[in-house]
């Protein structure tokens, strides 16, 4: 059918002539989409607040042949103002955000699309530190992408661990034997605090003490850079992020 709708999260717009916008979306069930949102830079638009980076919405779309076109749009979570008004859960935003259109270039899951939702709501109510929201996205999404690390036996032979080196490139722990010379080696609690925000454990993420919060997000943005096979811009801005309520 030329017109379809679904949920979609939007991740970013581009400016289009006078009064268009280019929107770049996650849908549930249809992947990432490319759209044409006519007339929504002009003040009497009626959906133009709701197609904003961060918001969820109900669309409505027609397909074109290069671009779809937005129809419709109905706002399901308006996350955007409340992560706008603190730069911390902005750049982490932005950084999940980034990630997705990246990751979802072939092909997504729903699961994809519900794990970006809920990162987005949670850093909307402030529910954890912006920090710990995004690490825990960014681990679980790789999961979800066929890119778990292993965070138990050995990477590279499978010998059962514990193992001290974490090695990106080698897709997670590995052993003595394995790890090459200079491998970086992470501590025990810190290893604890990955597997922690692998499961959505947010009773021990909450509680971790800033060394292993610190360690664990180098560990996971080295990690998802190698598999993305280039830089996450916006990781630049929350590497020296403190949880919140920190001084």
């Amino acid at each position: 059918m030329p017109t379809y709708r679904d949920e979609a999260v939007i991740l970013r717009t581009h400016k289009l002539g006078e009064a268009d916008r280019i929107v770049i979306l996650l849908s549930r069930r249809h992947g990432k989409i490319r759209a044409v949102a006519k007339g929504v830079r002009r003040t009497s638009s009626k959906f133009g607040s709701r197609l904003e980076p961060f918001m969820v919405a109900d669309v409505q779309l027609y397909q074109g042949r290069s671009l779809d076109i937005v129809q419709q749009a109905e706002s399901l979570g308006a996350y955007g103002a409340d992560i706008a008004a603190d730069y911390d859960r902005f750049t982490a935003a932005n950084a999940m955000v980034e990630t997705a259109d990246r990751l979802n270039d072939a092909e997504t899951t729903p699961e994809q699309y519900l794990l970006l939702v809920g990162g987005l709501r949670a850093l909307s109510r402030g529910e954890h530190a912006a920090r710990s929201i995004l690490d825990s996205y960014l681990l679980r999404v790789m999961s979800l992408s066929g890119w778990a690390p292993s965070l138990d036996d050995c990477a590279r032979c499978g010998s059962p661990g514990p193992h001290a080196a974490f090695v990106a490139q080698l897709g997670g722990m590995v052993c003595g034997s394995c790890a090459p010379a200079g491998s970086p080696r992470i501590a025990p609690s810190a290893l604890a605090l990955l597997r922690a925000l692998l499961a959505g454990d947010w009773e021990t993420i909450d509680q971790a003490p800033h060394a292993d919060t610190a360690a664990a997000s180098g560990t996971i943005a080295a990690y998802a850079q190698w598999h993305l096979e280039r830089g996450i811009r916006s990781l630049a801005h929350v590497s020296d992020f403190r949880p919140e309520g920190a001084r």
